[in-house]
């Protein structure tokens, strides 16, 4: 797969404890961008961060919170980014749940599809 040099970087921001059907809701969208043959999707688990209710969610030992921020970047060409919107909505739909999504113009510098690798082979001891 090629990846042009204009794209659009997909940025999703929610909680770690948003779910659908007991399944994590950033597993749920890295699986469908997957099956939807997105060219890759990341997720960050972040150490702090608020959101609408303004309450403040951290890692620190003293106030560890099982519903930290999650963001998740998906990178791909316009129209898919925008074909997966519809998707995307349905699934914060099922987990009854808010969150932020944004799109934002990238460019591309280098993508490259490498063959599937087991651990070993991509760092030899």
């Amino acid at each position: 797969m090629e990846l042009k040099a204009d794209a659009r970087l997909l940025r999703i921001f929610l909680g770690e404890a948003d779910k659908v059907k007991h399944t994590a809701l950033y597993e749920v969208i890295v699986r469908e961008a997957r099956r939807t043959g997105m060219a890759g999707a990341t997720v960050w688990r972040g150490i702090m961060g608020f959101g609408p209710t303004s309450r403040i969610r951290t890692a620190r030992i003293l106030d560890l919170s099982t519903d930290l921020p999650i963001i998740v970047e998906i990178a791909d060409e316009e129209e898919k980014i925008s074909q997966f919107l519809p998707l995307l909505h349905d699934l914060f739909e099922s987990a009854q749940c808010g969150g932020l999504v944004t799109v934002e113009n990238v460019k591309v510098i280098k993508y490259l599809h490498g063959k599937d690798k087991t651990p070993s082979e991509c760092h030899p001891a």
